[in-house]
């Protein structure tokens, strides 16, 4: 690259967990010396793993990239409710009901087909030109449209009955929250 050329393709980063997605763009900007970079989908601050980054002239291919599914590995834990739904949130309620490795696949693989999910309130969909965290920063919560999801698996790798944790794998349509997906299962079997 020379200096009077703008930097341009795409940037397979590993998302180091702490960061958000705009923190790794941020980053770059500043590295890579042009404004012009965007990424194919969100990942929240939790979780680690591949970030597709499109730079320079790249960044329009965001809007015509085809809508293919994401694979996960999720770890989570039964009994517990926060408002972020993931570990770092506010505690809402906690439960020790039992629930075995048998309940557990049978709850999760009710959602693998087409699966309606309301977005959480700690994210970043828009509602009324305001991004949902920031109404739930504020203390507010706000009416949401489920929206159209499609898992095409869940795996579950392991499940301690006990602890009531375990390791999952899963492929989803874009825009599905893995949180909220542990979550509904969890409340399907009336835990937090």
């Amino acid at each position: 690259m020379t200096d009077n050329k703008e930097p341009m393709g795409i940037l397979l980063i590993n998302k180091p967990k702490g960061w958000t997605s705009f923190d790794v763009c941020g980053k770059l900007r500043s590295m890579l010396h042009t404004k012009k970079i965007g990424h194919t989908g969100t990942l929240d601050p939790l979780a680690t793993g591949v970030l597709p980054i499109l730079v320079g002239k790249a960044a329009r291919a965001a809007d015509i990239l085809p809508e293919g599914g994401k694979a996960y590995r999720a770890h989570f834990r039964l009994g517990l409710d926060t408002d972020t739904q993931d570990i770092t949130g506010k505690v809402l309620a906690t439960d020790d009901t039992p629930i075995t490795k048998a309940q557990l696949e049978e709850a999760l693989g009710s959602f693998v087909g087409e699966y309606m999910q309301t977005p959480p309130m700690y994210s970043a969909v828009k509602v009324g030109g305001k991004k949902l965290y920031e109404y739930a920063r504020e203390g507010r919560e706000i009416e949401r449209e489920p929206k159209r999801r499609f898992v095409d698996f869940i795996t579950l790798e392991s499940y301690d009955e006990a602890a009531r944790e375990g390791v999952m794998s899963l492929s989803v349509s874009k825009g599905t929250y893995i949180r909220t997906l542990i979550c509904d299962a969890a409340a399907k079997l009336g835990s937090p």
